[in-house]
């Protein structure tokens, strides 16, 4: 799964590493450049240094023993002031080869230099890898929040020249990531602890594979200890409740449904008072899929949630449907107020940008994805695994 996504970071990652790497071998040369131009006036200034001492050895006997006749016959503050100039004349000594000294640790330093990336140096890459995302299925504001977060952690980052790259920009991309989800949801915990009946509606269009969810969250519920009942309030297409139906029957679940035509608000009601006497943990409801361009459909289904009032409102889409997906769930969220969104078809989904663009544009968790058609193929949706998937 995802696997164009997982490509296009990894495609980032060595663009910035590549840019990286010139930047320290430009640091490199400055500093050898430096040394370069120090190293003659060092050289000169220790020349001259020789050539002095060169001149007080040849000096004759006589003058020496003249010298130091005159520093005996001096007065204190005379001969003070010759040990002075002969101390100063030491240290300029010393700091030649200080100096000298100082050009070599310049030189080691090369490898302890400090780098950092500035705007100039990100931009290209940075833009190269928006229309990465774009291509993936990121939508526009999803992928520009998405530059933006990594920007902002990688801009003047200073890093030692020599430390691991890869590691910086991974983490610099997990965090931008991680900051586009939403907080996680635990939807088994939500079950465990409401007040019981749970009422959970599903809705989307049609096609996306919503009905087989209804069934897989059924048996998902089943298997931890809850009780369920399904209620068919998709009646308008033919066949809907013959196939929620041979659901029920495989699951040993009670369907409650009426007749094709009826009020599909009222089948949500009967489901819901038929839990509350049979003292029944969930109720799933599913609903008629519908465009989300159809405004009377759209209002249908505002009166479904209205009297049912229920606890969740799921949205469930195909992840390989990218950002047609994401428009719709944006839709549905702005006419019925979605709570959560299951995506089907992950396990065809080569993009991956589907998931991280629905979270962000609802602000809505992800809470399962659909990887098959058994009733066991719905794997939880964990952002820091999804995360950690792609960056592997």
């Amino acid at each position: 799964m995802f696997e164009r996504l997982k490509t296009k970071l990894k495609k980032f990652t060595e663009k910035v590493e590549s840019i990286v790497r010139k930047k320290e071998e430009q640091a490199k040369a400055e500093v050898v450049e430096e040394a370069a131009e120090e190293t003659p006036k060092i050289a000169e200034k220790t020349q001259e240094t020789v050539r002095e001492e060169e001149k007080a050895e040849e000096l004759p006997a006589t003058a020496a023993v003249s010298a130091l006749e005159e520093r005996e016959a001096a007065p204190p503050a005379v001969e003070k002031k010759v040990e002075e100039k002969k101390r100063e004349e030491a240290k300029k000594a010393e700091g030649g080869v200080r100096r000298k000294l100082g050009v070599k640790e310049k030189l080691k330093a090369v490898f302890k230099l400090e780098a950092f990336l500035d705007e100039r140096d990100l931009d290209a890459a940075l833009s190269d890898f928006e229309e990465d995302l774009l291509e993936s299925d990121v939508a526009l504001p999803v992928a520009e929040a998405i530059i933006s977060n990594v920007k902002e952690a990688l801009l003047g980052k200073r890093r030692k020249i020599g430390e691991n790259v890869s590691k910086i920009v991974l983490e610099a991309l997990k965090e931008a990531l991680l900051n586009v989800f939403p907080e996680g949801f635990d939807f088994e915990e939500f079950v465990r602890v409401r007040e019981k009946p749970v009422k959970i509606v599903f809705v989307g269009v049609n096609g996306t594979g919503k009905t087989t969810t209804i069934a897989k969250i059924a048996y998902f519920l089943k298997e931890r200890g809850f009780s369920v009942v399904l209620a068919s309030a998709d009646t308008y297409r033919t066949g809907a409740v013959e196939q929620l139906e041979k659901h029920a029957d495989a699951l040993n679940i009670k369907v409650i449904k009426h007749r094709y035509g009826a009020d599909p608000a009222a089948v949500v009601y009967d489901a819901v008072k038929y839990a509350e006497a049979h003292k029944k943990d969930v109720v799933l409801a599913d609903t008629a899929g519908r465009m989300h361009t159809n405004v009377n459909l759209m209002e249908q289904l505002r009166k479904i949630c209205r009297v049912t009032r229920p606890d969740l409102v799921i949205f469930v889409d195909e992840a390989i449907a990218g950002n047609d997906a994401v428009e719709r769930a944006r839709i549905f969220d702005e006419y019925v107020g979605i709570d959560a969104s299951i995506l089907t078809k992950a396990d065809m989904d080569v993009k991956g940008g589907s998931a991280i663009s629905i979270a962000y544009i609802t602000s809505k968790p992800i809470l399962f994805l659909g990887t098959g058609q058994k009733y066991g193929d719905l794997v939880k949706f964990d952002p820091k695994e999804f995360v950690e998937r792609i960056l592997a």
